[in-house]
């Protein structure tokens, strides 16, 4: 049982997520950051506009499933932020995922260069 299990209880809530909400909770991992940072983030990597009522709906549900925290940054400026809970859907789905791509040494040893060289 992965943490994500044991924390939410509930395996289903995060691996229900659509891939835009997986894509939030990644970007989040690296740091907290406020709306429009995650939006160029996300539109950086989808190469297209990523548009603020697709964005804030899909942040606010992932605050109301216990996967990231919102604060305020000043009046106009909310920070986003993963919770325990959201880090350990971002673990769950790497071990899911790298359990289906490494089937063997020579791709386990691909996959060990891409995390040494991606920091």
């Amino acid at each position: 049982m992965s943490e994500a299990h044991a924390i939410t209880g509930d395996e289903r809530i995060a691996r229900e997520l659509t891939a835009f909400q997986h894509n939030i909770l990644v970007i989040l991992a690296k740091e907290p950051m406020y709306g429009l940072a995650i939006k160029r983030e996300l539109e950086a990597y989808y190469g297209t506009e990523v548009n603020h009522g697709r964005l804030y709906p899909n942040l606010d549900e992932l605050v109301d499933l216990g996967l990231v925290e919102k604060s305020e940054l000043d009046k106009r400026t909310n920070q986003y932020e993963l919770t325990d809970d959201g880090y350990a859907a971002v673990i769950d789905d790497l071990e899911w995922t790298l359990s289906k791509v490494v089937t063997g040494d020579g791709r386990a040893d691909e996959v060990t260069d891409l995390v040494e060289h991606s920091y």
